[in-house]
């Protein structure tokens, strides 16, 4: 009766570590990595076709905390790069970096934030091009 008794254990164990492990994947921890998520707006205003020069300089006003993988960290102060501006729907939001590691060792990632966070200190982009968003800009 022992040793039947360790199949039984071990049969739940494993039932147990396979449930963990499927509610795990099926959890959002990891579909918030390599994965398209909700679309924020479906236009967007940029300096190029690309996106790939900054518009402006901004200055942190407030600290903002990245509620999910399509946004970025913020401390009051830094200097961060707007590469892109929502219109529409999502038109509260802006897309850019945060410059260098004056706050540590915080690599530079490309995501949005509030606007309302941030302050305009210098334009680099008079004319802008209002281009429809696409999946990658919200890829995580």
């Amino acid at each position: 009766m022992f040793p039947a008794r360790n199949k039984m254990q071990s049969g739940t164990s494993l039932a147990v570590f396979l449930l963990c492990v499927t509610l795990f994947c099926a959890s959002d921890v990891l579909s918030q990595r390599g994965e398209t998520v909700h679309k924020l707006a479906d236009w967007k205003l940029c300096a190029d076709e690309e996106c790939s020069h900054p518009i402006s300089m901004a200055r942190a006003v407030a600290d903002f905390t990245s509620p999910d993988c399509r946004f970025i960290n913020i401390r009051q102060g830094q200097i961060v790069y707007v590469y892109g501006k929502l219109e529409g729907r999502g038109h509260n939001f802006w897309q850019g970096t945060v410059q260098g590691d004056y706050y540590g060792s915080q690599s530079t990632v490309l995501g949005f934030f509030p606007q309302s966070v941030v302050q305009e200190v210098q334009h680099l982009a008079t004319d802008l091009i209002n281009l429809p968003t696409v999946d990658w800009d919200f890829h995580c």
